[in-house]
């Protein structure tokens, strides 16, 4: 088994050689105006998938498919001159379908794009069938109204706090005072700086 990128850069390889060769060599008037899109190698390097667009109608596409059939020997020894390799892998030509798909996709777009034009022309002069927002609200209960006339006071007690303003409230009972020294922890403190050496 070959790794991934040689049989990658072979593919790049083939498809080049195959397009020159179909442009310079090829005389089958049957060939239409080919062009090689895509070629995917094996991992073993034994067979190559080629993959093709031709510009016209059914007919061509079917002409250009035999005259590609037909010529796959001569695509193949020049192939094989011109890469070297021990194995010249086999040659399959399938017709490319990503044209026909990206047409196809063009089309639903066109598509879409139209059906969004009518439907802003109708959404023009339109109103709503009922409210603007047709969503409920909750109703506020009193009590909910009297609970946040509560917490709209405490809000302003706590701003007046902050602008130092006093509003006759002992806010420091319960509170040991952080200046003060307690007669314990210094008794401790001294005990254990006697203790060090």
């Amino acid at each position: 088994m070959a790794d991934a990128a040689r049989a990658r850069r072979l593919a790049v390889r083939i498809r080049q050689i195959v397009s020159a060769t179909i442009e310079m060599q090829i005389k089958d008037p049957r060939l239409g105006m080919v062009t090689i899109t895509d070629s995917r190698v094996t991992s073993d390097l034994r067979e190559a998938t080629l993959f093709y667009t031709v510009y016209g109608d059914a007919e061509a596409v079917a002409d250009s498919a035999a005259a590609l059939a037909s010529a796959t020997g001569v695509l193949r020894s020049t192939v094989g001159k011109q890469t070297g390799i021990k194995f010249v892998p086999t040659l399959t030509f399938v017709a490319d379908v990503v044209p026909e798909t990206a047409r196809e996709l063009d089309e639903a777009l066109e598509r879409a794009r139209l059906a969004d034009e009518a439907l802003a022309r109708a959404r023009e002069g339109a109103a709503y069938a009922g409210d603007a927002d047709p969503y409920r609200k909750p109703a506020l209960d009193e009590d909910d109204d009297a609970d946040q006339d509560d917490a709209d006071q405490d809000d302003a007690d706590r701003d007046d706090d902050v602008d130092g303003e006093d509003d006759g409230v002992d806010r420091s009972a319960g509170f040991a005072d952080p200046t003060a020294v307690d007669e314990h922890d210094l008794q401790a403190r001294t005990a254990t700086s006697r203790r060090t050496p």
